[in-house]
Order: structure tokens, then sequence, then C-alpha cells
């Protein structure tokens, strides 16, 4: 089996469990033990997986890590669990800086069972890093996380490899996190780099500030436009040499924008790429039907819903893609059914569907009375 199938029945299995285990031992026998499983690695054979490794420390003796991978009578990784639920700081790895300085280990692992973070030594040799280059949660994972992870696997494991691997994901987590911090609210000093690129004047207060909002519209701006780019050349239904778009894309500039207002206050909500392509790939199939200024998206915590005339009371789709596993929900007279799909492509095999939960809305629309 696959490793994301594995993973992906081990999230769903845990979830019915998380609420009865109450100690840090259950923690490790029902969560953390079968990941290592699923990594590879025979957690039965104590030449593989070593519970309990002890390692002196200078004047410390007998202090252990909860577990200790081995590879060729050495050991490659090292797991420090928590009880489930429990905060992973950086307080919390006392024993793993330690080990780590100790043993040949190259990667350690700080879990509560369901979220892992992994350490190597980027930035100084033999010495722990304080920040993950990776964090797995098992509740919410991408199938990127899931080829990063795979790395670690008994099949494939190769430490260059992996550390190769640690470099560019530490990095490329720096870099996503600072666009996202841009992209949302852009600092002073983001702003001043940028504007500096265009204006060669001077950058009084008054111009910092309009230049601020320019700068804030056009960077959401630029990626709408991409993604209306790639939504242009790629996006064809099955079956059907006419691209759904020729038709969308000629439409008015007001109607093409994407609305992507989460339903509350909440600005933790992160409306994705997927979820953004999703819409567009919806707007598209109804684009036929009805003005796309319609086809609203409302993006909450655990899901984003796509609405007709803004409103909760006409419901098209669901989609839910923040999870292992990607579905939408669809919305018929006897109410919602989950549809599980592999790609965004598979969609446009839901188009019927789509297009028929519009329809019953238009027809309540027009045989309601009138008042």
């Amino acid at each position: 089996m696959e490793l994301i199938d594995q993973l992906t029945n081990l999230a769903s299995r845990v979830q019915k469990q998380v609420g009865h285990i109450q100690t840090e031992e259950a923690t490790k026998n029902a969560l953390v033990l079968p990941f290592i499983n699923a990594l590879g690695y025979n957690v039965f054979d104590p030449t593989e997986v070593v519970p309990e490794f002890v390692c002196d420390i200078g004047t410390k003796k007998g202090e252990k890590v909860d577990y200790a991978i081995f590879r060729d009578g050495k050991p490659i990784m090292l797991i420090e669990c928590k009880h489930v639920g429990a905060d992973l700081n950086i307080n919390h790895a006392g024993q793993l800086f330690r080990y780590f300085h100790v043993t040949e280990a190259r990667i350690a692992i700080l879990t509560n069972g369901v979220t892992y973070k992994l350490f190597t030594d980027l930035e100084q040799p033999n010495k722990m890093d304080e920040r993950p280059f990776l964090e797995f949660d098992l509740f919410n994972f991408h199938e990127n996380d899931v080829t990063e992870l795979r790395k670690l696997s008994k099949a494939t494991f190769s430490i260059d490899d992996m550390l190769f691997a640690a470099y560019n994901l530490k990095y490329m987590r720096a870099f996503k996190k600072y666009f996202e911090e841009q992209f949302h609210q852009p600092s002073n000093d983001f702003i001043h780099f940028v504007s500096k690129q265009i204006y060669d004047g001077v950058l009084t207060p008054k111009l910092k500030e309009q230049f601020s909002a320019l700068v804030h519209r056009s960077f959401q701006q630029f990626l709408n436009d991409k993604i209306n780019l790639r939504l242009r050349a790629a996006l064809v239904e099955p079956n059907s040499t006419t691209i759904l778009t020729s038709e969308y894309v000629a439409a008015k500039p007001e109607e093409t924008a994407v609305v992507a207002e989460p339903d509350g206050k909440d600005k933790d909500i992160v409306t994705t790429v997927e979820e953004t392509e999703g819409f567009m790939i919806v707007r598209a199939i109804l684009r036929k039907m009805v003005p796309v200024s319609r086809v609203v998206m409302r993006d909450v915590q655990s899901y984003c819903g796509i609405l007709l005339d803004d409103n909760n009371r006409k419901p098209i789709c669901r989609l839910h893609f923040n999870g292992s596993k990607k579905f939408v929900t669809l919305f018929d007279q006897e109410g919602g059914e989950r549809v599980d799909i592999d790609s965004l492509d598979d969609l446009y095999g839901l188009a019927s569907r789509i297009r028929a939960a519009v329809e019953r809305h238009e027809t309540r629309i027009k045989e309601a009375p009138l008042a």
C-alpha cells in the first residue's frame, strides 16, 4: 500500500480514537508506532526500532529518548513523544538536543502523535536546529508533504538526499511564510523596497501611504491574473473539445474578479490557490446558465462554500480541499452528498450536478408566489 494511503487510513482511525487516549504511553502505542510502521520500519524488531533508547551524556546517566530508529547498527533517527494534544515547542525537545549532539543520528522528530516536527543540523554541524525543516500534520496533510516524508522511509532512506531536501524545505518554508505575510499585509520594508523599484523620486510619508494600498492591491491582482491565465490555457471539459472558458474569459472584468471573502470575521482563514481555481472552474461550468457575478465564494474554516447570489439558502457546492483527501459536497433536493475527487479536473465530471443545483434554485425563484 502506498504511504499516502497508509497515512490516510491511519488518520481516519486516529480521529475516532484520539478522544480516548489519556496517557503518553497510549499516544505512543496508538499513534506513534503505527506512524513508524507506515514508514516501513518493523516496530517489533529491536535491532531496527529501539524503544527507550539510552545514551549516557557526560555526567547525565541513563537518559532516554522514546525511540531510536537504527540502520546498519547505527541510529539514524531519534523520536521524542509527548501526550496527544500537547504543545510541541522547542522547550520540550531537551533530550533530543542532547542526544543529537552525541549520536550519529542526523534526523530528530518531536511529536504528539498527530503533529510531527522534523529537525536536523543545518545551522551548525552536530547541533540540532531550533526550527524544524518540516512539520507534518496527520489530520491535515497534502501530497507534497507525503512526498517529502517518503524520503524518511526504510525503502528510500538516504541521509544525503534527506539533508538536501531538508535544506530546501527549510528555506522554502521561510520564503513562503514571508510571501504569505506580505500578500495579506505588506510590511513597511517590503512596500519601500517595491516602491523604489518603480519610483525614482523621494518617498514622502504621503506617497508611502498611497503606495501601501497600491502594493497590496497589485500583489493580490497579480495572483488572480496568474490563476486566470492558467485557467484560460488549461480548463477543458472532459469528452469535449470546447474550452469552457471561451465565453468566461470574455466576461466583464468585474465578473471575472475572484470573490473570496470569508463568511465570518476570522482573519485566520486563508483561501488557497486550489480553492480559488476550484471556484473558477465552477464559474466556468455555470457561465452559460447565469452571469458569473452571481456565483460567489465564501471561505470558512472547514470548507470553501460556493453560493448563488451570495445566499446561504442557495448552495451550489462546497469544496473541502484542506485535508489529506479532497472532496466536494453536492446539493440536491434531499440535502448534501460527499463526493471524493482526486484532482480539480474531476470537477468537470460533476458539471451536470452542479448545474442541476443552480437550476433548482432558479426554478424556485420562478415558482415563488408574488407578494
